[in-house]
């Protein structure tokens, strides 16, 4: 917070204005407001400043820095209001278009959040908090090279800031630069050791750099320091540090796919040679001569199976828990319904019945299926059909969590799940799934039958 003249500029009083004793508490409350700003007394900071455009409505710094104090509460609308009242006053001042830019960014609203940094930096380049906040809107936007870039010169005028090095640090994890980014994490926990999600981050890094022991001590201290438990302890069981859970965290799978949503069909197929969704539609032929008359599509995500399962359903229904996939999904309009939900909730509790269930590639992201074919079982029609793909776990274990963070399930696992359910095993096939490093990932296709 701060006022390029100084919080209230010249005492002159020309006619009309508060008395010198209105101006002098005013001056009084907003000073008082800026300590309590300083010392994380939000509320307090807030009424000070409240108080004192009562005495002196309208003044722009006291606006501003009770718009910057209603960011930090995290009520951007509010402050957003306080914003555009002092952009009206005064167009051009700088600290009002940052805290906008903050202010649009937490509405989600990042094409306008850019605009405003960018408006700033065209009168100041040197100005480093726009920067900082053209990078968080970039990143935002998923414009990655350019966020990264902003960053750096955000850091290049103020090296001192962890947060930027902690950002700088994934943008450079996703483009595979795991050095640099080791590097940038490094810098950020020097400058701010308790940052639970530098350690986090850097944990990930060490697992991707094959550093599994060093990864595992960075996830247990990012629980130390309060991070979130559920996540990094899937990390830990992913390295054989720790049991692995039924399932994966829902946060978990949810921000990997909104983040992969944009790419995800190039790189699964192009990249990766995925054709796990071709493959399971493919072999439904013969297990029934009539259309299906309602396919469940579990766990959709952008509707590689849609144009595949269209042909052959009279009703079409996706589920996901990412709503950037189901809106790649909904872009192909071979979808009737497409529901945002858990896969395990909806079968729980959704009124509809269908005589196809399809899961095509889901499971490697849930783990324990007992409570996913009970639900099955609930909403598949008599005579219905399950199908699904997985990969094949490779040793004893019935469900196993390898370092990649997927789940693989052996065939006697699936097997029993079936007879304890009721499903009759149609068939079955042991084929690939997909590429990882030019290596071959086996997987298993399953046909259940109600």
């Amino acid at each position: 917070m701060r006022c390029e003249c100084g919080p209230f500029g010249c005492r002159a009083q020309p006619a009309g204005i508060p008395l010198q004793d209105d101006f002098e508490q005013a001056r009084s409350l907003f000073l008082d407001g800026v300590a309590h700003f300083e010392a994380q007394r939000l509320h307090d900071a807030e009424r000070c400043f409240v108080d004192s455009l009562q005495k002196l409505p309208g003044r722009v710094s006291t606006r501003v820095n009770l718009a910057a104090t209603r960011l930090r509460l995290g009520r951007a609308t509010e402050a957003l209001v306080e914003l555009e009242a002092v952009l009206g006053q005064e167009p051009q001042h700088l600290d009002a278009w940052c805290h906008r830019a903050v202010a649009l960014a937490e509405l989600g609203r990042d094409a306008e959040s850019l605009v405003c940094a960018d408006h700033v930096l065209a009168a100041d380049p040197s100005n480093g908090s726009a920067w900082y906040h053209r990078g968080h809107a970039l990143e935002r936007l998923r414009r990655y090279g350019d966020a990264q870039s902003a960053f750096e010169r955000h850091l290049a005028l103020q090296p001192q800031h962890a947060e930027a090095w902690f950002r700088l640090a994934q943008l450079q994890q996703r483009q595979g630069r795991l050095n640099e980014a080791l590097a940038s994490l490094e810098r950020a926990s020097s400058l701010a050791p308790a940052h639970a999600g530098a350690w986090t981050q850097r944990g990930t890094l060490l697992k991707d750099m094959g550093r599994r022991s060093e990864a595992a001590a960075a996830f247990e201290r990012a629980i130390e320091l309060g991070a979130d438990a559920e996540l990094n302890r899937f990390f830990l069981a992913a390295l054989g540090a720790q049991a692995s859970p039924a399932t994966a965290p829902r946060a978990y799978v949810q921000a990997l796919f909104d983040d992969y949503a944009d790419g995800f069909d190039q790189h699964l197929v192009d990249v990766l040679g995925y054709q796990a969704h071709r493959q399971l539609i493919t072999r439904l032929a013969g297990l029934q001569s009539q259309p299906f008359d309602s396919a469940l599509d579990l766990g959709c995500g952008t509707g590689l199976c849609g144009p595949l399962l269209r042909p052959i359903v009279q009703q079409l229904t996706g589920v996901d828990l990412s709503q950037a996939m189901l809106d790649q999904a909904a872009a192909r309009g071979v979808y009737d319904r497409l529901l945002k939900a858990d896969l395990v909730e909806h079968l729980q509790h959704t009124p509809e019945r269908h005589n196809l269930v399809v899961a095509a590639d889901v499971f490697i992201y849930v783990g324990e299926l007992d409570a996913v074919f009970g639900g099955v079982m609930r909403v598949l029609r008599p005579g219905g059909v399950f199908c699904f793909s997985v990969e094949h776990a490779q040793d004893d274990r019935p469900v196993a969590l390898n370092a990649q963070l997927r789940y693989a399930h052996s065939l006697p696992y699936l097997q029993a799940l079936a007879q304890r359910h009721g499903l009759r095993l149609l068939r079955s096939a042991a084929e690939p799934i997909r590429q990882d490093r030019t290596q071959a990932i086996p997987g298993l296709y399953v046909y259940l039958g109600a």
